[in-house]
């Protein structure tokens, strides 16, 4: 099969095109024939070498999200067939071959089948996003209905299926933009207020738009110095979600205000094996959200094959996309 692969870690996207080795279908697990992948600010860290320990082998076959056809079944597999079109984030690292091939072989609990209204590309840009976002809102946060939520970057790959999914749940959404253009989509993906963090400082969105008493529920995109403000707009007893929450922090606000702080790792699944049918079901209910219209990915008006995935890396670095950006598979050059 074709693949594009890795030999060494660079903070220059450079992959190189090979032949390999069909994967043998494994008890448990699905080959499947890959259709689409996305890119994700995870993959080019992979690739820089930033969790070395990750990509312990070379050469790697990078990309955990994948949408294609199920070629073959393993033993024990009994959701899938051949013929079935799936999805998921199953692989590209820990020895896991990613989906930048012909063919991925992927454990089937990771998987689910991929919404009926969207093609191979859109289901692919689904996978790790909707996961981090469900994970967030509802399987640690607890998201209810009338609760104001802050998203920070609504236009991003997790923020925008935040966004639409505490939308879909009956929150009322706040979103943070840096343009016009971003503040205008997060409106039309649902977002009740756009706000301008150029434009206007924390402290002042909150006493303009919850009068001093802060935002339920802060889902925290964009880590780094952005992790403070939360903990500034969050309110007494409120919650954080922080998808980017390493490095040192000081968590006085946190503790004067007492909140809860939830951080979410998505590999995590895949590196320690636990907890892998539950991403499964998670998928399957994001495909029926799909499907009857609630939530829709977002993808960046570029789109790349394969054979460009260097380019649609630095693309994602260039801070440029809005939305995902996603790839066709060899079988669709």
């Amino acid at each position: 099969m074709k693949a594009m692969i890795i030999n060494q870690f660079s903070d220059i996207p450079f992959f190189e095109e090979a032949t390999l080795a069909v994967p043998s279908v494994l008890p448990g697990h699905v080959l499947i024939k890959v259709m689409a992948s996305s890119v994700n600010p995870l993959d080019c860290k992979l690739r820089k070498g930033v969790f070395p320990d990750l990509v312990p082998s070379f050469p790697a076959i990078l990309h955990g999200d994948v949408a294609g056809r199920v070629e073959a079944v393993g033993e024990g597999v009994t959701q899938f067939s051949v013929g079935d079109e799936v999805y998921g984030c199953a692989g590209g690292l820990c020895g896991m071959g990613g989906a930048l091939a012909d063919y991925m072989l992927a454990d089937a609990a990771l998987l689910a089948k991929k919404p009926k209204t969207l093609s191979f590309a859109e289901s692919a840009a689904l996978p790790l996003v909707s996961l981090t976002a469900w994970e967030g809102l509802i399987s640690y946060a607890n998201l209810q209905k009338g609760q104001r939520v802050l998203v920070h970057g609504g236009t991003g790959g997790v923020g925008h299926l935040a966004l639409q999914l505490a939308k879909y749940l009956g929150a009322q959404v706040f979103t943070t933009s840096s343009t016009d253009e971003k503040m205008a989509l997060s409106k039309k993906l649902g977002a009740d207020v756009a706000i301008n963090y150029r434009k206007t400082d924390v402290k002042s969105y909150i006493k303009q738009y919850t009068n001093d008493a802060g935002f339920d529920l802060v889902f925290d995109t964009v880590g780094g110095k952005n992790l403070p403000d939360c903990f500034q707009a969050a309110s007494l007893f409120g919650k954080v979600i922080s998808i980017l929450a390493a490095g040192q922090y000081d968590l006085t606000p946190a503790f004067s205000k007492g909140l809860t702080l939830h951080t979410i790792m998505q590999p995590l699944p895949l590196i320690t094996r636990l907890r892998r049918a539950h991403y499964g079901e998670i998928l399957m209910k994001i495909a029926y959200l799909v499907d009857q219209g609630s939530i829709h990915p977002l993808l960046d008006h570029q789109t790349f094959n394969f054979n460009d995935v260097g380019k649609a890396h630095f693309h994602l670095e260039s801070g440029k996309a809005i939305g995902k950006i996603v790839l066709t598979g060899f079988s669709n050059v």
